[in-house]
């Protein structure tokens, strides 16, 4: 799609629009330009999710990463006891499932709805396609990605005990 008549979408559809603004304010999406941003704004697969409802459960193999734009999302793990323990709860503007971009591997976690909830879906699959359309979205993405990735790391070795 060339880049006016993408525009010109993005300006005739409002629900579009108001998608890339919200993207906009993710610094995942940091460095991306309106074009991109409507770019990458086209692929996403917005879905609500009612409280108690799972978004996806721990061994579930990942396919996509998700964006909370309202409410929250509770994330657990099966303890040694096979009881839930709670891991973190995810606010608006935050991500999560991000490994399901780099990898089919089970999730390690379960996520659920502790509220109504507005989530942009990220397929993989997409991600694939989006990078080799237009490679400068992708590569910022997997960028940021990678910086976050780190910074979780770091973080879970300074806290594990010694």
């Amino acid at each position: 799609m060339s880049p006016l008549r993408l525009l010109k979408r993005l300006f005739a559809d409002p629900a579009l629009s108001r998608r890339r603004q919200f993207l906009r304010s993710l610094e995942l999406f940091e460095g991306l330009s309106s074009t991109e941003l409507g770019e990458l704004a086209q692929i996403l697969h917005a879905r609500t999710y009612k409280p108690g409802e799972v978004v996806f459960a721990e061994g579930d193999v990942g396919r996509a990463l998700f964006i909370l734009e309202s409410g929250s999302v509770a994330l657990t793990r099966r303890g040694a006891g096979g009881a839930e323990e709670p891991l973190h709860t995810v606010q608006p503007g935050e991500f999560f499932g991000e490994m399901a971009l780099l990898e089919s591997q089970p999730r390690t976690a379960t996520a659920t709805a502790a509220e109504t909830s507005r989530l942009h879906l990220l397929y993989r699959a997409k991600l694939e396609t989006l990078l080799q359309s237009h490679p400068r979205v992708g590569v910022a993405v997997m960028g940021h990605l990678a910086r976050l990735l780190s910074a979780r790391l770091r973080r879970a070795n300074a806290a594990a005990p010694k």
